[in-house]
């Protein structure tokens, strides 16, 4: 195969190894995604608990 000669299924077939390919890129993916996302859950998760602490504290401290 020269270079005027591209197939995209042959690209898309990766010689045999499509299944072991594109699953990596897909499981790659898929942890990006996971490392960007979780973060960004977690930080509105400790806001909200630190609001509700905050609001906790402020009330507990107009009954004393």
């Amino acid at each position: 195969m020269n270079g005027s000669e591209f197939s995209w299924s042959e690209f898309f077939h990766m010689g045999g190894y499509a299944t072991f390919v594109w699953s990596s890129y897909g499981l790659a993916l898929v942890m990006v995604v996971v490392n960007i996302v979780s973060p960004l859950l977690e930080r509105k998760r400790v806001i909200s608990r630190v609001k509700r602490a905050i609001k906790r504290d402020a009330n507990s401290g107009q009954t004393s």
